[in-house]
């Protein structure tokens, strides 16, 4: 058996990163020391980690503010509601907008540059 767990972002700022994603998501972040905390949501948990930490699994195993292939994506109830309170507040790279799967999305980005999507579901599907 196998479950998802947890996604971690790697950081040289855990405090303004941990800010970013608490406003974003109205959840409490868990600290556990002042280079790891973790935002729990009912589906997995988002964790951020200052790069100091990283160290315990070898050096130079990750790069903060260096993503350019994952994108951290959150369900949300209303895209352009959240587009609305958010637009003048964070670098948007895509506004909302419907795909053709059937997914209204906002892309924007984390204080370190990373990608964040906001998405609902388009209908019953």
């Amino acid at each position: 058996m196998m479950d998802f767990a947890s996604i971690r972002v790697i950081t040289d700022d855990v405090a303004r990163l941990v800010a970013f994603y608490e406003k974003l998501t109205g959840l409490a972040a868990r600290w556990g020391g002042e280079l790891f905390a973790e935002i729990p949501t009912p589906i997995g948990t988002l964790a951020i980690a200052h790069t100091r930490s990283m160290e315990l699994f070898g050096a130079g195993a990750a790069h903060a503010a260096d993503n350019r292939s994952v994108i951290v994506e959150f369900r949300v109830d209303d895209v352009d509601a959240r587009f609305a309170a958010l637009a003048a507040d964070v670098e948007i790279v895509l506004e909302p907008t419907t795909q053709p799967w059937g997914n209204r999305s906002l892309l924007l980005r984390d204080p370190d540059g990373n990608l964040v999507n906001l998405f609902a579901p388009v209908g019953p599907a």
